[in-house]
């Protein structure tokens, strides 16, 4: 039921940020699946690994490839779905956090904070960068 739970409202936060992003209605249901699903593995993941930075890394990789899929399906941009669905991933809580600590010179856990965040973020980068690669590799195979 928990998972039901997280399921439907990562669905509803990653197509309400796709309707920020100006994403095309054709592909708002498909944009939100990918963010629930990505949240999804990040929660099994993270239960599994007990590790915020694998588990972001497996589900933004997993996100991208759902993108992939969903961009040569509907023949839209990757960014299309990619973006929106990153979103339930991004660190904001630890950035906050470290900000909160900085302000309240506990300089201690703001590096704690801090350092995670960016681990975060890297993993995320690099997730995506090892798609869009795989990507780039097999359009100039086909060619």
């Amino acid at each position: 039921m928990m998972y039901l739970k997280n399921f439907v409202f990562a669905y509803i936060c990653t197509i309400g940020f796709a309707i920020l992003f100006n994403v095309p209605k054709s592909s708002l249901t498909k944009s939100g699946f990918a963010g629930a699903f990505g949240w999804i593995i990040f929660i099994l993941i993270n239960n599994t690994f007990n590790s915020v930075v694998v588990s972001t890394f497996i589900a933004s990789f997993i996100i991208a490839l759902i993108g992939e899929f969903f961009a040569i399906i509907g023949k839209q941009p990757i960014t299309v779905y990619i973006i929106p669905g990153i979103v339930p991933l991004v660190p904001g809580f630890g950035l906050y956090y470290t900000m909160l600590s900085i302000l309240e010179e506990d300089y201690e856990l703001a590096i704690s904070y801090g350092s995670e965040s960016l681990l975060i973020a890297m993993a995320i980068a690099g997730s995506l960068t090892i798609v869009l690669s795989l990507n780039s590799f097999r359009k100039r195979k086909k060619i």
